[in-house]
C-alpha cells in the first residue's frame, strides 16, 4: 500500500476516532456563542427603566462584546498554545458562565462587568472553534462548519424569541431572561470535560511557535480579503438587526409587523449557515458564491431602499439567504486559506480582531445618518456600498490560495 492511499485511510478514519462527544460539545460550544448576545435587544427597554440608566448607557450592552472581541481575539492563539485548544475552550466557557451570572444579577456594575466578561469568553470560542474543525476534521471541514453555524444561529434565534417571554410570564425578569443562559453554558462545560484528556493528548500535534507568522499574516492580500469579508458580513448583520425595525415602521409597518420580518430575516439565514459551508469545502475557488451573495445582498437592500413595504416579505428572505451564505462562508475561509490548525486560529483572530471593529461602527454610522439626514435613505445606501465593498474581498478571500503561501513563508 502506497503512502498516499495510507494518508487518505488515516485521514478518513479521523472522523469516527474524535467521536461523536466531540461533535456533541462542538454544537453545544457554538450555541453559547450567540444567545447570550441576542438574548438583549428584546429586553433592553425594561433593562434600562429598572436600572435607570439613559439610552446611550443601554447601548453599551450590546456594544461592550463587539470590542472585547476585537481586543481579545488577536490574543486567543498565544493563549492556546500556552495550554491547549481543548482546555482554553473549557476555561472560556467556565468565564462564560460567571459573566451570564454576574450580569443578571441587578446592579449597574455587574451588569457591565458580567458583559465585558461575556465578550472575552466568546471570543475564544470565536476563534478556536475553526481551528479545532479544521484539526479533527480535516475531511468534513465543510459538514462540521455548517453544523456549527447553524447551530449558533439556531441559538441566536430561539435566546431573542425566548426574552420576552420569560420576561412578561415568569416572577424573574429581565435577569432571568438574561441569566437562564447559564444553564446552556453549564451543560457545554459538562459534555467537554472529556475533551480535557483528548486535549493532553494532542497538544503536541498543534504547531504553538513560529515567530514569523504571527507577522506575515498582516502583511498578507488574502488574509486582508478574509478579515474584511468577515468584517463586512458582521457589520451588516448587526447593523440589520439594531436599526431594521424602525426602517420598515418608518415605511408603514406597525411593530409587531416589523419584528416578524426581522424574524423571517433570521430564519432564511439558518439553511444557508449549513449549505454553504458543505458546497464551500467542494471547491477549490469560492468566488462563484461571493458574486452570488453580493447580488443577493444588492437585491435584498435595494428592495428595502425603493420598493418599501409592499414585497417587504421578499426581500427579508433574499437578505436573509445572503446574510446566512456569507456567515457560513467566512467561517469557512478561516479553514480553507490555512494550513494548520494554529494558523487556522491566528487567521481566525485577525479577522475577528479587525471585523468586530467595523461590526462596532455599523449600527453607530446608519443611526447617525438618520439623524443628520432625517432619512433612512443615506443610511441604506451604505450598506450597498458596504455590500460591494463585500464582493471585492471576497474575489481576493475566495481564491484558491493560502495565507501562507510561498511568498509569505
Amino acid at each position: 500500500m502506497d503512502k498516499e492511499h495510507t494518508i487518505h485511510i488515516s485521514k478518513k478514519l479521523t472522523f469516527q476516532r474524535t467521536g461523536w462527544l466531540l461533535i456533541i460539545g462542538i454544537i453545544f460550544i457554538a450555541a453559547t456563542l450567540r444567545a447570550p448576545l441576542t438574548s438583549v435587544g428584546p429586553i433592553i427597554a425594561p433593562l434600562r427603566d429598572d436600572l435607570g440608566i439613559p439610552n446611550s448607557v443601554a447601548g453599551f450592552v450590546t456594544t461592550i462584546p463587539l470590542l472585547a472581541f476585537a481586543l481579545i481575539s488577536p490574543l486567543v492563539p498565544k493563549v492556546s498554545s500556552r495550554f491547549g485548544m481543548e482546555v482554553t475552550l473549557f476555561l472560556s466557557l467556565c468565564l462564560l458562565t460567571a459573566g451570564i451570572v454576574l450580569r443578571s444579577a441587578g446592579s449597574i456594575t455587574l451588569l457591565f462587568t458580567g458583559t465585558f466578561l461575556i465578550g472575552v469568553a466568546i471570543s475564544f470560542g470565536n476563534v478556536l472553534l475553526p481551528a479545532i474543525l479544521k484539526l479533527s476534521f480535516p475531511l468534513h471541514i465543510g459538514l462540521m462548519t455548517g453544523i456549527y453555524s447553524v447551530s449558533m444561529n439556531i441559538s441566536a434565534t430561539f435566546a431573542s424569541g425566548l426574552s420576552v417571554p420569560i420576561l412578561e410570564k415568569t416572577a424573574y425578569g429581565w435577569q432571568g431572561a438574561l441569566g437562564i443562559w447559564a444553564i446552556l453554558t453549564g451543560l457545554a462545560i459538562l459534555i467537554w470535560l472529556p475533551q480535557l484528556k483528548r486535549g493532553k493528548d494532542n497538544k503536541s500535534s498543534i504547531p504553538s511557535s513560529s515567530a514569523k507568522r504571527p507577522a506575515s499574516l498582516w502583511r498578507s492580500p488574502i488574509a486582508w480579503g478574509v478579515t474584511l469579508f468577515m468584517g463586512l458580513q458582521s457589520l451588516l448583520f448587526y447593523t440589520t438587526s439594531a436599526w431594521l425595525p424602525e426602517v420598515l415602521k418608518s415605511q408603514g409597518l406597525d411593530a409587531g409587523q416589523a419584528g416578524w420580518m426581522l424574524s423571517l430575516l433570521q430564519i432564511a439565514q439558518l439553511p444557508m449557515t449549513f449549505i454553504i459551508p458543505i458546497v464551500a469545502g467542494k471547491l477549490k475557488d469560492q468566488r462563484l458564491i461571493v458574486a452570488i451573495v453580493v447580488l443577493l445582498y444588492l437585491i435584498g437592500y435595494g428592495g428595502i431602499l425603493l420598493d418599501g413595504s409592499s414585497l417587504v416579505p421578499l426581500w427579508m428572505i433574499i437578505t436573509g439567504i445572503a446574510g446566512g451564505a456569507s456567515f457560513g462562508l467566512a467561517m469557512m475561509f478561516f479553514t480553507l486559506r490555512t494550513h494548520t490548525p494554529m494558523e487556522a486560529a491566528e487567521l481566525s483572530g485577525m479577522a475577528q480582531s479587525v471585523g468586530y471593529l467595523l461590526a462596532a461602527i455599523g449600527p453607530v454610522l446608519f443611526g447617525t445618518l438618520h439623524d443628520l439626514t432625517n432619512s433612512w435613505t443615506a443610511s441604506l445606501i451604505v450598506l450597498l456600498i458596504v455590500s460591494f465593498i463585500i464582493f471585492l474581498s471576497g474575489m481576493k478571500a475566495g481564491k484558491n490560495e493560502y495565507v501562507q503561501g510561498k511568498r509569505y513563508n
